[in-house]
């Protein structure tokens, strides 16, 4: 009997585990598909708020590395200066996988369907749990 209850206690911690899991997940894939809505109605501004506002965000991309929320937006701005430069974006995500509690591993594909020509690359990005909500932490993008 006791070996009975044993694993029906393990069976229902493994649930709330996996389920506890699946709500860090979900929550991310929801930020990610708002940031999706902002850019593609030409809002730079609220879809830098996924990104951790703080001078140690880290992004890669084809200029180098850029440190800092406010340099970040600062390029975002400069080199998608208009709704034609934004074009629409989509997201093909690839891989989540959670790394620990506190930070979660995004792979994917982004693409900009553009009137000036199509651009599309891919990215990696980490989130990091900071009081209770998730943030881009470091965002490589080619």
């Amino acid at each position: 009997m006791r070996k009975i209850f044993l694993s029906i206690l393990l069976l229902f911690i493994l649930g709330i585990t996996a389920n506890a899991q699946s709500k860090d997940e979900i929550s991310i894939r929801k930020m990610l598909k708002k940031q999706t809505i902002c850019w593609n109605n030409g809002d730079i501004k609220t879809f830098m708020n996924t990104y951790w506002q703080s001078d140690s965000l880290m992004f890669i991309g084809k200029s180098g590395i850029t440190y800092g929320w406010q340099k970040t937006l600062d390029n975002y701005k400069k080199n998608y200066a208009d709704t034609a430069a934004m074009g629409k974006l989509d997201f093909n995500l690839l891989e989540i996988k959670k790394l620990s509690a506190d930070y979660f591993f995004v792979v994917g594909k982004w693409h900009l369907s553009r009137s000036i020509g199509d651009l599309a690359g891919i990215f990696t990005l980490l989130f990091r749990k900071i009081k209770n909500h998730w943030f881009i932490i470091a965002d490589h993008s080619s």
